[in-house]
């Protein structure tokens, strides 16, 4: 397991060299410079160059890459052009808020998406499977910003039992703080669920055409032991690398869910980066969205490896 988790480094590193090349070549194509921004309302060329070589945007391109680039290997991000505060704070602040939001989406898409994905895979009853199918169908094609939508409409205008917008942190009133959170997790974690769920169905029933399985039923193992003890744990391995992929895309929906709910977190940040042209901010929020993608498939590789020993270099 260690050499293989050792050769996943390499690959590792160069995607996210070739991100930061991209990340910021897409950003200097982009129409729009911060030093006007900066420069106020109706400014003149002389101040807006002087914006421009205050911000060292008058430097070529390439010691603009490799400014910053040696910046974040030595751990200085930089200070926000528009907002003035180190980057560094400025993601701490928003980071809690964002972790806060996907791990309780991330929770919600395994408890939704297992049950569904049981249902769907493994139920008896056609009317079971037909329902679940219904639920799963429904929240794969229904995007982040209309469910959203429809879930303020239910629960804070029709039937106002939850508040529409905002955040309490969950230290300061638990109870308040889940109010808060319930609409935007259950929001961003309905795509999510509707994957695993899909993926689950299919890889159960798989497993269950196979030779182990029926030699269970012949030797008359009930059909619960064989479904949680034998079925489930061999069905797991590609749910696992699903998950691993939904976990990145529960960070990029974030931004449109934190922006229907006003969730005060890293999506905002970078929204509001995006519109100031905020090339400094935006670059480090990109690239620290690609590393946390990065990590995610490596550990959801990592842990598939680990359950399928036949994955493994060593085993081939």
């Amino acid at each position: 397991m260690l050499a293989y988790s050792l050769r996943r480094v390499p690959s590792a590193l160069l995607v996210l060299l070739v991100a930061s090349m991209l990340v910021f070549a897409v950003l200097r194509l982009a129409p729009g410079d911060p030093a006007v921004v900066l420069a106020g309302p109706d400014p003149t060329p002389q101040a807006v160059e002087a914006v421009r070589t205050q911000l060292g945007l008058d430097d070529s391109l390439a010691s603009q890459y490799f400014h910053w680039l040696g910046g974040l290997l030595t751990g200085d991000l930089g200070d926000s052009y528009i907002l003035g505060a180190p980057i560094a704070t400025l993601i701490g602040s928003g980071l809690g808020a964002t972790l806060e939001l996907t791990l309780a989406a991330l929770v919600l898409a395994i408890l939704i998406g297992g049950t569904l994905g049981l249902a769907l895979g493994a139920g008896r009853r056609r009317t079971v499977r037909t329902g679940a199918g219904a639920v799963t169908g429904l929240a794969f094609a229904v995007p982040p910003y209309v469910s959203g939508v429809l879930l303020v409409l239910l629960f804070s205008i029709a039937w106002p039992i939850l508040p529409a917008a905002g955040r309490v942190a969950l230290l300061d009133d638990p109870e308040i703080a889940a109010q808060y959170l319930l609409m935007p997790a259950l929001c961003l974690a309905l795509p999510a669920a509707a994957v695993i769920a899909r993926f689950l169905a299919a890889s159960l029933r798989r497993v269950q055409d196979e030779d182990f399985v029926q030699t269970g039923i012949a030797k008359g193992i009930s059909a619960r032991r064989l479904l949680f003890r034998h079925v489930l744990p061999n069905a797991l391995p590609p749910v696992i690398t699903a998950l691993g992929i939904q976990i990145g895309q529960l960070l990029g929906g974030a931004i449109v869910v934190e922006a229907i709910f006003a969730w005060p977190g890293i999506g905002q940040l970078l929204l509001n980066a995006v519109l100031g042209r905020d090339y400094l901010l935006v670059q480090d929020l990109l690239l620290l969205a690609v590393a946390v993608s990065v990590i995610l498939q490596t550990v959801t590789d990592l842990a598939h490896a680990a359950i399928d020993p036949r994955l493994r270099p060593e085993a081939r």
